[in-house]
């Protein structure tokens, strides 16, 4: 198969010609029709992850076909059309058992602890607990961008963040994640305050329901700029870049009792930043984490796709091929496009 490989960090991306993988006796193998190009692969690229094995074939959300089964799966076929969230369980370990897949002991995430989708086709283990059937209605450049980003956000906005009606969000940070949360909160129908750093972004971010934006460059008061326009405080905010800053402004843009989601990667310097530990105590703060969502919770999600209140499919900027993204994906931290890019050519 061809496969997109990197053999040192921050090294060369190349297109080379491997094995074809085989499916494991509980796995599978997916033919990749569209693979999303995210930020979390950056960072893997940059060295930030140390499971990861060189050489290596990154990326992470997909969707495709089934390609070739393992003799004890049971409820996929050949030929089913398929994506998967980018924390697979094993099925069997305390929090597996407990329907918490999303942080399973021995979780494997394609793209990061065994090859990913910049290839024609995947290998997963577990198939049975962690593929998810696609309705027909959703193509595969859509749900490839569903296993990551899409997701994360709806899960941090809809079962942590519990965000309703009337509610008041911030979104700090207007990448995939951040775009993609603006408009699941505004689906639920929260008036979304959105923050980035690029006006073209947040003029995007408006079409998707923000109600208010912020550009980080231009504004140094943004904790007060968003307590003015949500009147005291946000209900709910999402840190959905990952940097000392956006954490610590997503906390502090609180008001009482509210909950910040911590969605977007800490990394290299930014593990462990300075948090206003007065206000979450005075305050009554909540921290939480979010990391992605388990396959057997993707129904309700796939469901407002098919009716028509999430449309995930605006978040696309634009479809380029693997080579292409062997350029693409090393320049990612340049902030230079507003939404997403997939591939569908390989």
């Amino acid at each position: 198969m061809r496969a997109a490989i990197y053999e040192t960090y921050q090294g060369p991306i190349t297109i080379q010609n491997v094995v074809d993988p085989i499916p494991k006796e509980h796995g599978v193998v997916i033919s990749v029709k569209a693979t999303g190009l995210c930020r979390s692969d950056l960072h893997g690229w940059m060295g930030h992850d140390t499971d990861i094995e060189l050489p290596h074939v990154p990326v992470h959300e997909f969707a495709g076909t089934v390609e070739s089964i393992g003799k004890n799966v049971k409820n996929f076929h050949i030929g089913d059309r398929v994506t998967v969230p980018f924390v697979c369980g094993c099925g069997s370990c305390g929090q597996c058992l407990s329907g918490n897949h999303q942080v399973c002991d021995h979780q494997s995430q394609p793209g990061f602890t065994h090859w990913g989708s910049f290839a024609e086709y995947v290998a997963l283990d577990y198939a049975d607990i962690n593929l998810v059937k696609l309705p027909e209605e959703i193509n595969y450049i859509t749900a490839a961008l569903l296993g990551c980003r899409f997701i994360a956000s709806y899960r941090a906005i809809a079962v942590q963040g519990k965000v309703s009606g009337g509610q008041y969000v911030a979104i700090h940070g207007c990448g995939g994640i951040g775009l993609s949360a603006i408009m699941i909160a505004h689906a639920l129908g929260a008036q979304v305050i959105a923050v980035d750093i690029n006006d073209e972004t947040l003029d995007f971010a408006k079409e998707l329901g923000a109600i208010a934006t912020i550009n980080a460059r231009q504004n140094t008061k943004i904790v007060e700029h968003i307590k003015t326009i949500s009147q005291g405080g946000v209900h709910v905010s999402v840190d959905a870049l990952g940097s000392a800053n956006t954490c610590y402004n997503s906390i502090a843009n609180l008001r009482k009792r509210g909950k910040h989601i911590q969605v977007g990667l800490m990394t290299g310097n930014h593990k462990n930043p300075t948090v206003p530990m007065d206000m979450i105590l005075a305050d009554e703060l909540e921290i939480i984490g979010s990391h992605g969502m388990q396959a057997y919770k993707y129904p309700d999600m796939l469901d407002m796709i098919k009716n028509g209140k999430l449309h995930p499919e605006k978040l696309i900027d634009k479809t380029i091929s693997l080579k292409e993204s062997t350029v693409a994906l090393p320049n990612m931290d340049k902030f230079d496009h507003k939404g997403v890019w997939i591939i569908d050519s390989f």
